[in-house]
């Protein structure tokens, strides 16, 4: 887990088919001081984060896998929470 800063929103007009319906943000991850830590991630979200938010970032691949249904998904990041 990781905290991260939500920079935009991504638009798709052809996605994977495990894609479809789910919200795609584009998140720069924190470091433990609140820097960038790495490029930032395309992150699927069920969360309802928005431009600006600070979100908690997982990046578990098997849970991104079962949140969608399955296992030929390319999510890797989703979104845990958003932090007050």
């Amino acid at each position: 887990m990781q905290l991260g800063k939500v920079i935009g929103r991504a638009t798709s007009t052809v996605k994977h088919p495990t894609l479809k319906g789910w919200r795609m943000l584009l998140i720069q991850p924190l470091g433990p001081n609140g820097s960038p830590d790495g490029a930032p991630q395309l992150v699927i979200d069920n969360q309802g984060g928005g431009k600006g938010d600070t979100v908690i970032i997982s990046s578990d691949g098997k849970t991104a896998k079962e949140m969608v249904g399955a296992d030929t998904t390319p999510a890797r990041w989703h979104v845990l929470g958003i932090v007050d």
